[in-house]
């Protein structure tokens, strides 16, 4: 037994390392939901890494999804794979070169960031570019370049991903989207009418809300509804730094959706902006999208928009399709892990 190991390594049975660390980031200090500005950042290091060694590796950065945080990420359940055990497996398995993984968290009280910058929750985006990427670097044997480092996530960490790129040209040099938020169009809308019925029974209040939601036991579904379109809300239309004060692309009384709000949230849909993002989204050496054709959010769509718009870009887009859903399709990681290393600059 290595017992220079980690325990969580050695309990998930990984033939290589775990390293959790927090750092405390300036970009999300004093951030209105009162969400720590300190955060976890874990690292999965591959078999042979010595940190006193030569070599370096590429590093792939995992952004997880609405409702994850880092540590779910790691978690582990009988006849379930997670993320650590996929790359850890294709590592021993030869079925992609060594590389650093590094999880980051973007949770906030009202279920995720979406890793962008807002005034409501904190500055997700400059805390993943400067001050995650710049931990990981300062701390590991990375690759320390564009080319040393890709960028995934699923769901909302697939947004993550493909808005990051588009925003933050030359911080990575491949992407990949599985089941990523897009064409916003049909992905949000049908949620609508339960957010507005939901909202009217407590009054209006949001902070209200928020604190009843986090007090029941068990949730109704229409309450998760209401959750997560506060927390998209506070990433696409704060309407101040004062918490819970929100703009909603709907009218309060009536239901009816509201253009001038909704318009603000598809400023940040991936399959618009990527329209005025050609030369950010050609600097990549991968542009990978997948999704389930059952997905309850028509992502599947979403992905369907976005390949064709990269190829009338003049770009080249790997798009795979499955039949599966929304849920639990982290089996996907097997194909998207090996070509995001493969394109990556290694020693």
């Amino acid at each position: 037994m290595n017992e220079s190991k980690s325990r969580l390594a050695r309990l998930l049975h990984l033939a290589g390392d775990l390293r959790i660390e927090f750092i405390e980031s300036a970009a999300l200090k004093n951030n209105p939901l009162g969400d720590p500005s300190e955060r976890p950042v874990i690292a999965y290091l591959p078999p042979g890494y010595d940190p006193q060694g030569s070599r370096r590796y590429p590093v792939l950065y995992c952004l997880h999804g609405y409702t994850g945080d880092a540590a779910a990420l790691v978690s582990a359940r009988p006849w379930e794979t997670n993320v650590v055990q996929w790359i850890d497996r294709l590592i021993a398995s030869r079925r992609m070169p060594g590389a650093i993984l590094a999880i980051v968290d973007g949770f906030t009280r009202l279920g995720g960031s979406q890793y962008v910058n807002s005034i409501h929750n904190g500055d997700y985006a400059t805390y993943v570019i400067r001050d995650v990427v710049g931990h990981v670097d300062a701390t590991y044997r990375t690759i320390a370049a564009e080319g040393g480092r890709a960028v995934f996530g699923k769901s909302s960490g697939g947004f993550g991903a493909l808005y990051l790129c588009m925003q933050y040209p030359g911080v990575f040099a491949a992407l990949a989207s599985h089941s990523g938020d897009s064409y916003f169009e049909y992905a949000h809308p049908r949620s609508f009418p339960d957010v507005q019925r939901t909202l009217e029974k407590h009054g209006w209040d949001i902070g209200g809300f928020v604190t009843y939601f986090e007090g029941q036991h068990k949730r109704q579904p229409a309450e998760y509804s209401t959750i997560e379109m506060l927390g998209y809300a506070a990433a696409y239309s704060p309407r101040s730094a004062k918490a819970f004060d929100l703009e909603l692309p709907f009218e309060h009384q009536t239901g009816e959706l509201d253009p001038k709000v909704f318009g603000r949230w598809l400023d940040f849909d991936p399959a618009r902006m990527c329209m005025q993002k050609k030369a950010e989204l050609g600097r990549l050496r991968l542009r990978y999208l997948d999704c389930g054709r059952k997905d309850e959010y028509g992502l599947d769509i979403g992905a369907r928009v976005m390949a064709r718009r990269f190829r009338e870009l003049g770009l080249d887009v790997r798009h795979e399709e499955f039949d599966d859903d929304h849920r639990n399709v982290g089996y996907r990681y097997e194909i998207s892990l090996p070509a995001l290393a493969g394109v990556l600059e290694s020693q």
